[in-house]
């Protein structure tokens, strides 16, 4: 698939994400935490997904990318921790502060994501510089060779 066509799919996905957002609010509680275990299973399967891609690609892709992807990770997995050992907010204010904080946490994790969506940017433009610059030199080659 052509690094167009993987960013045309992102943007899709990015577009289907704030639609369901925007509507979660009018959802049942039932249906809202279906929804929520679907997410979290989703996120996981494609964080198994980058960390296989990652492990199949080590020694092509940038170190920088494994060691990044390794962070993101274990950030991932300290968060899901505290999600899970404080879901039994029992009073008010309990139940404020978990909801500021898994909203502050939503707020970082789109923060997040644009700045994965500006590095995609960034090595979609380099690799297409990239392939430009070994389509020159074979060029270049061949001409010297005639």
């Amino acid at each position: 698939m052509a690094l167009s066509d993987e960013l045309a799919k992102l943007t899709a996905h990015a577009k289907e994400t704030e639609t369901r957002a925007a509507a979660a609010r009018s959802k049942a509680r039932a249906d809202l935490e279906q929804e929520v275990s679907s997410a979290r299973a989703a996120a996981q399967a494609q964080g198994d997904k980058l960390r296989q891609k990652a492990a199949d690609s080590e020694g092509r892709i940038s170190d920088w990318w494994v060691d990044a992807q390794k962070s993101w990770n274990e950030r991932i997995d300290a968060v899901r921790e505290d999600v899970e050992s404080k879901k039994t907010a029992l009073d008010v204010g309990k139940a404020r502060r978990k909801a500021e904080r898994r909203e502050d946490d939503a707020i970082l994790a789109i923060d997040a994501a644009y700045w994965a969506v500006e590095e995609a940017e960034y090595a979609v433009l380099d690799a297409v510089l990239a392939r430009m610059d070994a389509d020159d030199a074979a060029a270049a080659q061949s001409a010297s060779r005639s």
